[in-house]
């Protein structure tokens, strides 16, 4: 691996750093003071905290700025650092990054190491009179996301850097680089029901009370549901059965209680706490009741200035001209757009999560000179 300083480096260089510091959700430590090291030559204040606590914490995070003159513009980066587990069957070890042809494997090398070297590499060639940059950088976005990036928002707010446009890097691209950007994300709600019965003999029903056919009556109504058609920018809204548990290990009893759990993704025609509302009514219509998780509220960065932005840097360096989607699972970016418009735009999403995940080397490099395009476009507004 190159020994060279970060601001010589190439993009794949700076993502093989990266990956070479094993990062699984929540990551800390060694992954941070690689980034750190690539940062800090460039002009970067770095800032780190360690948020939360068990057993969603402790997280740790990453805020880095380099301010432009009084009264500029400040246009953020954002990304996560942590990586899902490898996993069995790498051709190469995962945290071992290497190049085959014309691709560079390691896990994180598509989501999302491979985007922040290319961050790193953008940042690099713009003049700081030019504005304010900073990098938004979590090491919990795979997983809970309690104490990443809100926290993160939290310090930002303490310290009054607040950008005026953000872009994550999250991998969005479907067939060629540039493909696809995300404007806005469904919104995401996990629901746990149980219905309480009484056990008993099976061959004594009238003893007993059994909360099975609740359950089930009570799953087939919200299966049944429909919560709306989609609208211009967003699929339909669905809800799916995910899990069903009794824990009933013998034939001949009725057992005392029913569970299931049910994930609910939305566009946005709802909101978490209405949707909530309606499966509590449902539930206890049924005899049971339900607890919630809204782990993110569907959101829209109407087509205009960003992305425009965004738009415009892809065609200048791909000569495409990217679909404006909201397709997908959701991101960090549910969080970052109370703060300011936010798009998401990264490599090709084919290989992440996947064993001997790989991103193009080509496309690194193009990627960087896009962010380059995107951050000068940003600050100049």
């Amino acid at each position: 691996m190159s020994q060279t300083a970060p601001s010589t480096q190439s993009v794949a260089e700076l993502a093989e750093a990266l990956i070479a510091c094993p990062s699984v959700t929540p990551a800390a430590g060694m992954v941070f003071d690689c980034l750190e090291s690539q940062l800090a030559p460039l002009g970067f204040q770095v800032h780190r905290a360690i948020s939360g606590e068990p057993p969603d914490g402790p997280v740790e995070n990453l805020f880095a700025i380099r301010k432009g003159p009084e009264s500029s513009r400040h246009f953020a980066f954002a990304g996560h650092v942590d990586v899902v587990p490898p996993g069995e069957g790498w051709t190469s070890a995962p945290f071992a990054p290497e190049r085959r042809g014309e691709l560079l494997y390691g896990r994180g090398a598509v989501d999302m190491k491979g985007a922040i070297a290319a961050m790193v590499a953008a940042v690099r060639d713009i003049p700081a009179e030019s504005g304010t940059l900073s990098f938004v950088i979590t090491g919990d976005e795979e997983g809970p996301a309690k104490f990443g990036t809100l926290a993160l928002m939290e310090h930002m707010r303490a310290v009054g850097e607040i950008p005026d446009m953000c872009l994550d890097g999250e991998p969005t691209s479907v067939d060629r680089l540039g493909d696809m950007i995300k404007i806005g994300r469904r919104g995401s709600v996990n629901i746990w029901l149980e219905v309480e019965g009484t056990q008993g003999h099976v061959a004594y029903p009238h003893l007993a009370d059994n909360p099975v056919p609740k359950l089930v009556a009570m799953l087939a109504e919200l299966d049944a549901l429909e919560l709306d058609e989609g609208t211009e920018w967003f699929q339909a809204s669905n809800i799916e059965i995910t899990d069903l548990e009794v824990g009933n290990p013998v034939t001949n009893v009725i057992p005392s209680r029913a569970q299931a759990r049910i994930s609910i993704r939305f566009n946005a025609l709802h909101n978490g706490v209405e949707l909530v509302k309606l499966v509590e009514e449902i539930a206890a219509r049924h005899g049971g009741t339900a607890r919630a998780e809204i782990s993110g509220e569907a959101f829209l960065t109407e087509p205009g200035l960003l992305s425009g932005i965004v738009t415009a840097a892809i065609e200048a360096e791909t000569g495409i001209t990217p679909e404006l989607s909201t397709s997908g699972g959701t991101s960090d970016a549910r969080f970052l757009k109370d703060m300011c418009p936010v798009i998401e735009f990264g490599l090709n999403n084919a290989s992440m999560h996947k064993v001997d995940e790989a991103a193009g080397l080509n496309d690194l490099e193009v990627l960087a000179q896009i962010y380059r395009r995107i951050a000068e476009a940003a600050l100049a507004v």
